[in-house]
């Protein structure tokens, strides 16, 4: 499955639905991605479906984690 890094750590990484047979693939972000946000945030996301609007979204998450 694909993930990316920013050095030697794994920043995102996507969980394909039909692999792993679930019901939705996932976008998932580890504790090294700055996507904090208080004290509560997502690290997981469902896809059922792929857009633009989905695709400026997941964008935004990994420019966030990057930092």
């Amino acid at each position: 499955m694909p993930a990316y890094s920013k050095g030697d750590q794994v920043l995102c990484f996507f969980r394909n639905a039909g692999k792993f047979k679930t019901r939705y693939s996932t976008l998932g972000f580890s504790d090294e991605a700055n996507l904090d946000d208080g004290p509560m945030w997502p690290t997981d996301f469902a896809i059922t479906n792929l857009t633009g609007a989905e695709e400026t979204r997941i964008i935004a998450l990994l420019k966030k984690a990057l930092g």
